[in-house]
């Protein structure tokens, strides 16, 4: 039947009633700008949840165009009057100042000045691969019990690691230091409930069901099936698929924050379904990463599932940061970024040395991009040494999106080390319950997801 078709058999059905007042429903109107008042307030001033840091995703969209080479001034014209009318609630002014700031960033020409033209930009996989050279992937036996026990140890330590993070999350090393001193626990009784974890779930379901030919529309589609909401670039590349536009283009169209961190977020899943086949992690990151990012957004996916493979056949953390970083493009600003980070740790003999060194260097980024969060990443691994307890108290003390940075790197250890090495004050408080705003997903045993990703790969190798 044709679309014509249909909407004449619904008004043909239809029967003439008279509506009461309360029945008229034009009461919905009213809810729904309400609605829509309390989500523009908090697109200008918000509190994560869980750690309470104030953000607003207003300011930091022109503060991340500005990073990307883009002319903001403009934009950059209009927070101050944003803000004003934020603090006087006159939404009529406000929506009309962000719509006029979010319209300066669609249509902002390229600052030739900037220095992030001088780096290249990779637009898709195929040439992402041949920019680099990937250590030959080494045989490795998903059916054994090592891998059933490695996988275990990857995901009890992401999510305590994600646990700890997430009470921290959005503030600074020294603001931390000042209220809880030398972080080397949970600072609050932890609970399991974050955003990252999400979308790790969402790619197991697709992978689950196509393997490793798996696409990112599979991919997006569970996104849209079982993510109810997001934030930053998700939230943008999730209007972008509802309305038909899919990947790569869901990952960049009309998205400020394509380079966050929330690609660099999940890629320790990439790298768990693909041990010790760093390229085939890759390309798992990247398929996944162009689904609500682009450019050194998905890079930074790419790194965490290359470190995350690396660690089910090499036991020296170090030596999976450096091979790590060996394999992203050279000519990327994002291996200009990680690579100065391997520097700092290189010529410091403290993590605080090192870390104050790109503390500064990227203080013009926002504390949820994915450059800042990277740096911590290799600072707290480098330093951390393959200690748990030690590379979870260094990426607490680092501040920046705790949780995120926390949870991959966790993964990496308890890969290697495996949960004993984790420790009771880490597990315990856990128990096995994982809680997500996932549809059919909100109660979970981790015991659960565990087998769930062993399951899927035994079964994707299998086709093979």
């Amino acid at each position: 039947m044709k679309a014509w078709e249909y909407a004449k058999k619904l008004i043909q059905k239809g029967k003439p009633t008279v509506l009461s007042e309360e029945e008229q429903t034009w009461d919905i109107i009213e809810i729904l700008e309400l609605r829509e008042d309390e989500r523009l307030k908090m697109l200008w001033r918000s509190r994560v949840p869980g750690s309470g840091a104030e953000e607003s995703l207003a300011i930091a969209a022109v503060q991340s165009m500005d990073n990307r080479g883009m002319e903001v001034s403009k934009a950059e014209e209009l927070i101050p009057l944003g803000l004003e009318a934020l603090e006087r609630d006159d939404m009529i002014e406000l929506n009309k100042i962000t719509s006029r700031i979010f319209h300066e960033l669609y249509k902002a020409k390229k600052n030739t000045n900037s220095e992030y033209w001088k780096f290249k930009e990779y637009r898709c996989w195929e040439e992402y691969k041949n920019s680099v050279e990937f250590i030959p992937s080494s045989s490795y036996d998903v059916f054994s019990d090592e891998y059933k026990t490695k996988i275990a140890g990857g995901w009890i330590a992401q999510i305590c690691g994600g646990a700890l993070g997430t009470a921290l999350e959005g503030y600074t090393t020294d603001n931390l230091r000042e209220v809880f001193g030398e972080i080397r626990g949970y600072v609050r009784k932890p609970n399991t409930y974050n955003d990252d974890i999400t979308y790790e779930l969402a790619f197991l379901k697709a992978f689950e069901k196509k393997g490793y030919n798996v696409t990112s529309e599979d991919i997006a589609m569970e996104w849209v099936a079982l993510i109810p909401f997001g934030w930053s670039a998700e939230d943008v590349a999730l209007k972008n698929l509802k309305q038909g536009i899919f990947p790569p283009e869901s990952g960049y169209f009309n998205n400020p924050f394509y380079e966050w961190i929330g690609a660099q977020m999940r890629g320790a899943i990439c790298g768990m379904v693909a041990p010790s086949n760093p390229e085939e992690a890759a390309r798992l990151a990247w398929i996944d990463g162009v689904i609500s990012h682009y450019n050194n957004g998905v890079i930074g996916e790419v790194f965490n599932a290359i470190m995350v493979s690396l660690s089910f056949v090499e036991n020296d953390v170090r030596k999976i940061v450096e091979s790590s970083i060996n394999m992203l493009p050279k000519d990327s600003e994002y291996y200009s970024v990680i690579k100065y980070a391997l520097d700092m740790c290189l010529k410091s003999d403290s993590w605080e040395k090192a870390w104050r060194n790109c503390e500064k260097r990227l203080e013009r980024y926002n504390w949820v991009h994915a450059y800042p969060n990277a740096a911590a990443e290799v600072i707290a691994l480098w330093f951390g040494n393959g200690d748990f307890d030690e590379t979870m108290h260094i990426v607490a003390m680092e501040g920046q999106d705790v949780d995120c940075n926390a949870a991959q790197i966790a993964t990496i250890i308890g890969i290697i080390k495996g949960i004993n090495e984790i420790g009771d004050k880490w597990i315990t408080p856990i128990g096995d319950k994982l809680t997500t705003y996932m549809r059919n997903m909100k109660r979970m045993k981790i015991s659960d997801l565990i087998e769930w990703t062993i399951e899927s790969v035994i079964a994707a190798n299998k086709k093979k």
